[in-house]
């Protein structure tokens, strides 16, 4: 399953690298309606176990759509909405999504847990892969002001090893994770501030 999932992520990864250019941010958002139910206007979820797409990198978006289309990733939402999805579809998802400008986050950091939360990201070397200020950057997801049931139920996920994994990191950085730190790294990430990401076409 691991190769056939890495295999799936270097196919996605030159399928959408190679089409990106070509994507309508227009039809994104005309097509991102059907979006809107679950993860908000604009993508940004006001519900605290779903995620908001608002901002995320255009690769990290069709990837996890196609990984949904595909079956390597599997939900009870998102599967059967991904199945219906051409890549051209994905493409104008992403690029419409990746210019949207994330909303401030909700959530507000206990004061006791930031200075923690900053030592257990460098600790397990979070901004290793998720850049700078947790903001993300291509295939890897801004995490920085996401909904805070979504990063707990995922870090637990990856913890348990029930979520898939495009190269097993997250599932072998998990490990280590007490229950405890895995509740002062959702409650330091869930109130970072998000950046507006550049994307062709400007942010709105």
């Amino acid at each position: 399953m691991r190769r056939g999932l890495t295999g799936a992520a270097a196919l996605a990864a030159a399928l959408f690298a190679c089409a990106a250019g070509a994507a309508d941010i227009e039809a994104g958002r005309q097509k991102a309606a059907a979006c809107a139910e679950c993860h908000g206007p604009d993508g940004n979820s006001n519900d605290p176990a779903v995620p908001s797409l608002a901002g995320q990198p255009a690769q990290f978006i069709s990837g996890q759509l196609f990984f949904f289309r595909e079956e390597y990733r599997k939900d009870p939402k998102m599967s059967p909405a991904a199945k219906a999805l051409s890549n051209s579809d994905m493409n104008d998802l992403a690029a419409y999504f990746a210019s949207v400008r994330p909303a401030p986050p909700k959530h507000v950091t206990a004061s006791g847990n930031e200075q923690r939360g900053i030592e257990l990201t460098q600790k397990f070397r979070c901004v290793q892969c998720h850049s700078a200020g947790l903001q993300g950057q291509q295939h890897v997801p801004r995490i920085a002001g996401q909904q805070p049931e979504y990063l707990r139920a995922q870090l637990r996920g990856f913890k348990q090893r029930t979520r898939s994994d495009i190269d097993g990191y997250m599932t072998q950085m998990a490990q280590p994770l007490s229950d405890q730190e895995i509740e002062v790294l959702v409650d330091y990430i869930a109130g970072l501030r998000t950046a507006a990401r550049a994307a062709a076409g400007g942010s709105r």
